[in-house]
């Protein structure tokens, strides 16, 4: 069991790890290539929209396939599209490289949050989770790291370059580690397959590319466009249940009191956690001075206390309702954000910043793992590969909300305050959507968490 999680955890941690770590070489890659800055830009943003939008579609294709099936299929597309980008002669190849390897990650990016609740008993599924979540939840904060040093010591190409060992590493441990399981789902209806990809799409752009057109009239007729699909697909779904069909997101999965609350938690951790770095990073090397390495380097605290922590939190998982550590992790989230921002607004020495940081990494450990641990402990088999695709979706689109907010709210305080306040009190946006996670979580029911599933 622990050897299949190791192997999955591989993949999931380079392809989380890519949201944060290529930002670092746009410059370089601006500058290389002679692209403009809108380019540099989709370089980001292309592989974010193809992760993204079809997590809905292949967190069921694992039901469909096999979770194993599917998280090979998507290991070799997200490698052989990084060798791609490392060798691309131009922008335009780039993108369209990015997009293919998006669509790689998010191929296998459902599979391990699936293939724990199919293979670790109860008992044990709390430590696993804590584990899934240490590499969830930190990979973001390395990303600074070893992107800065990787393009300041040799060039842009050698961030693209470090996914194809670890992608071929994870192909042959999966492939040796992780069972096969049996197939939970006879066909995916493709009508609901396409309503799911253009809602998700047009929601997803919308909110991704508003601030940087100056939300013009034409956006909002993509979100109308993509509000609508979700309604048809919604009918669809409902349909299918009546019918006793398989639905992609089963209705079903939402009388799971827990799952319900439990997605609606998680995207307002994707909504804090993914875009807490950008004020934080553009204070310590716009207002501080810092250069990007050192800058990098001040945020291996978070990352490291997050490592460590979140193994041993999770099998406390096992022992404790995971609901009382889940409203722990989330108070003490809210609190290290709000130190954040009044540590920064006030330009105290970059040192006091510590000790947000590792109240941020102890944070992150207790709400990742207790999170997926209570939300997802009892779906039944068959429901697994959904529940894991909408767990994730959730994750995603509150990260892509949560840049795109946050970039409106650090424009919105530069109009009225000095770079350091401003960076400062848009932290605050992020208590303020942490507590709707809080109010979730309070409604997790600890009766529930004793009973298996049924197979």
């Amino acid at each position: 069991m622990w050897k299949a999680l190791g192997a999955l955890c591989v993949g999931l941690f380079i392809t989380l790890l890519d949201q944060s770590l290529v930002a670092v070489a746009l410059p370089q890659i601006t500058e290389d290539l002679g692209a403009s800055v809108n380019q540099a830009v989709w370089v980001s943003a292309i592989y974010l929209l193809t992760f993204a939008v079809p997590l809905l579609v292949t967190g069921r294709l694992g039901d469909r396939f096999g979770q194993r099936n599917v998280y090979l299929v998507g290991m070799a597309v997200f490698t052989l599209a990084a060798t791609a980008c490392a060798f691309a002669p131009t922008i335009e190849w780039l993108i369209f490289a990015r997009a293919v390897q998006g669509l790689g990650a998010s191929l296998l990016n459902p599979q391990p949050l699936s293939v724990i609740n199919r293979i670790f008993p109860a008992t044990k599924r709390g430590a696993a989770m804590g584990v899934w979540s240490a590499v969830a939840s930190s990979s973001g904060l390395f990303g600074p790291v070893v992107g800065g040093l990787l393009v300041g010591w040799i060039s842009w190409r050698s961030v693209f370059f470090l996914y194809i060992p670890f992608g071929l590493l994870a192909f042959i441990l999966v492939a040796l580690w992780v069972p096969k399981l049996p197939t939970a789902v006879s066909r995916i209806d493709p009508a609901s397959a396409a309503l799911s990809l253009i809602a998700v799409l047009a929601i997803v752009v919308t909110l991704q590319q508003g601030p940087e057109l100056g939300w013009p009239l034409w956006l909002f007729g993509v979100l109308a466009a993509g509000l609508v699909a979700l309604a048809v697909f919604i009918w669809l779904q409902h349909r299918a249940q009546r019918r006793g069909q398989d639905a992609l997101v089963p209705p079903k999965l939402f009388s799971f009191n827990n799952f319900r609350w439990g997605a609606i938690s998680v995207s307002t951790l994707g909504f804090a956690v993914y875009s807490m770095n950008l004020p934080i990073m553009l204070y310590l090397q716009l207002g501080a001075g810092l250069s990007a390495q050192a800058a990098g380097l001040l945020m291996l605290p978070m990352a490291a206390v997050s490592v460590v922590s979140a193994p041993l939190l999770g099998r406390l998982t096992d022992r404790l309702p995971p609901g009382r550590i889940s409203k722990f992790g989330l108070t003490s989230m809210m609190t290290s954000m709000a130190l954040f921002a009044i540590l920064i607004a006030t330009e105290v020495p970059v040192g006091w910043l510590a000790i947000p940081l590792v109240f941020q990494g102890a944070a992150n450990a207790m709400s990742w793992s207790a999170n997926s641990a209570i939300s997802m402990r009892q779906l039944p088999p068959e429901l697994v590969g959904a529940g894991s695709g909408v767990y994730n979706t959730s994750r995603q689109v509150g990260a892509v909300v949560g840049a795109a907010a946050l970039g409106a709210m650090m424009q919105i305080n530069l109009q009225f305050f000095e770079f350091s306040v401003a960076m400062g009190l848009s932290l605050v946006l992020h208590v303020v959507v942490l507590g709707i996670g809080l109010f979730a979580v309070s409604h997790f029911r600890q009766d529930l968490l004793q009973k298996e599933p049924a197979a």
